[in-house]
């Protein structure tokens, strides 16, 4: 930019560069009239006239100067440049300087179109990618790691857990300094436990804001999880299995001998075979089901669910149930209760798990009641859904309460069974919660009821 001239320096910049012409002319000028050379009035006339053709190249030459500043604003603001100066040289010179000017904004848009491609391939990342300063503070996440470090309901992630991990801490300490890049092995446990490589890579130099230390996570929990399926899988199968398939074993030995010819016998013992095949097949069931539940657990969710939809199909679905049983069941569901981030199909099996022990473990012509409301938050857990189903049956022993969630824990085992039991189906609500970021209170008074309190985080889903 030009500096604003003031009303006088234009004629002072003209006279000076005048002067500056004809100054030594005119020093020669008059050495030659003091040396009677010349005639002083012919030195006179000549001293006149180079002042003159100073004045006049003077004037020229601030204009070009004019001009050339004009073109170089130009230049720098990437308009393209007019009225050039009349000299060769300087019109030289703006010339250069718009084309040098030009070649930097190409360079700069680049620039620009390259990073901003690095910014969408490093957002499009499928493993979470963390930049921290040297002092190991969060600069840059990318969409997997916000996503993944992000509580339901929270804005910013919360990277406490994982940049508070010993071993971790002190791979980035080392690369701060300039250590070798590595990988660690981070176990997060809550709010799910995780299973994570980290890899810590040193950025020298650092980035322009200020990034010194890369984290690249990948995610192992899937694999040890299907690896820890597999070993529990088999030694449930073999533990639970055991007892009715030894008994189908036996039956059918009984059948193809000494009963061979009693109808009556055959016919007791079929029905009994039958409950036992139906108890494996419920018991495979679950195991698989719960199996899944546990693939996924470390993922959020994404879908949507509408748990008012939710509640009152199931309670619909078992109604025959709860009719056979001359059971009534009240339904309290609060107005104001929107669809949530969740799987629908999963919360629906918590619901109907939920309903299917109330329906077993409450008492004929008892009440069974649902109850749906919001909740305000409440220190740092934010605002959620309660979803409580009680009965009025014989109640829990308090000291088994805290176990109720372990995968085969029974109260009462031959009851358990006697009406078609697993033991998996508090285990399943309670991986499946973990997955939604929920949790499950169990309140129960012996000879009162129970009632089974699930919380769930209220994150509304977006609108396109």
């Amino acid at each position: 930019m030009t500096r604003p001239e003031g009303p006088g320096r234009p004629a002072l910049l003209v006279a000076g560069t005048a002067a500056a012409i004809a100054a030594a002319p005119a020093a020669i000028l008059a050495a030659l009239a003091a040396s009677d050379a010349i005639l002083p009035q012919t030195a006179g006339w000549l001293a006149l006239g180079l002042a003159v053709a100073g004045l006049l190249a003077g004037l020229v030459w601030y204009r070009d100067l004019e001009r050339l500043a004009r073109a170089l604003a130009r230049a720098e603001a990437g308009r393209p440049p007019e009225d050039l100066p009349r000299l060769p040289p300087l019109r030289r010179v703006a010339e250069a300087a718009d084309r040098l000017a030009s070649s930097i904004r190409a360079r700069s848009q680049e620039v620009d179109s390259l990073s901003r491609a690095a910014v969408r391939i490093v957002e499009g990342l499928p493993d979470p990618l963390i930049v921290l300063d040297r002092e190991g503070r969060p600069v840059t996440l990318n969409a997997a790691a916000r996503e993944c470090f992000t509580p339901p309901g929270a804005a910013t992630a919360d990277l406490g857990a994982l940049l508070r991990h010993p071993a971790l801490r002190a791979a980035v300490d080392r690369a701060a300094e300039g250590g070798a890049s590595e990988s660690v092995a981070v176990t997060l446990p809550v709010p799910v436990e995780r299973e994570l490589v980290v890899q810590v890579i040193g950025l020298d130099p650092p980035l322009p804001d200020g990034g010194r230390i890369l984290l690249v996570l990948s995610d192992r929990t899937r694999e040890r999880r299907i690896e820890q399926m597999r070993a529990d899988f088999i030694a449930n199968a073999n533990h639970e299995l055991r007892t009715p398939l030894a008994s189908l074993i036996g039956f059918i030995e009984t059948l193809r001998g000494p009963a061979a010819d009693d109808r009556e016998a055959q016919a007791r013992f079929l029905g009994i075979m039958a409950e036992q095949a139906q108890r494996m097949s419920r018991l495979i069931e679950d195991m698989l089901s719960l199996s899944r539940i546990e693939m996924s657990e470390h993922t959020p969710p994404k879908g949507e669910a509408d748990l008012v939809a939710l509640v009152r199909r199931t309670a619909e679905a078992l109604e025959p149930r709860i009719a056979a049983r001359r059971m009534r069941i009240e339904l309290d569901l609060a107005e104001g209760v929107r669809p949530i981030i969740a799987d629908s199909d999963q919360l629906a099996q918590v619901i109907a798990n939920l309903l299917d022990n109330a329906v077993k473990y409450g008492r004929d012509g008892g009440r069974i009641g649902i109850r749906l409301a919001p909740t305000p938050p409440a220190g740092a857990r934010p605002a959620g859904i309660a979803l409580a189903v009680s009965d009025d049956g014989p109640g829990i022993p308090r000291q088994h309460i805290p176990r109720l969630t372990e995968r085969f824990y029974r109260v009462d085992a031959a009851r358990s069974r006697a009406i078609g039991g697993t033991g998996l189906g508090l285990a399943i609500v309670k991986h499946i919660l973990n997955r939604h970021r929920g949790s499950l209170e169990i309140a129960s008074e012996e000879g009162k009821g129970s009632t089974f309190t699930v919380w769930l985080p209220a994150t509304a889903p977006e609108r396109g």
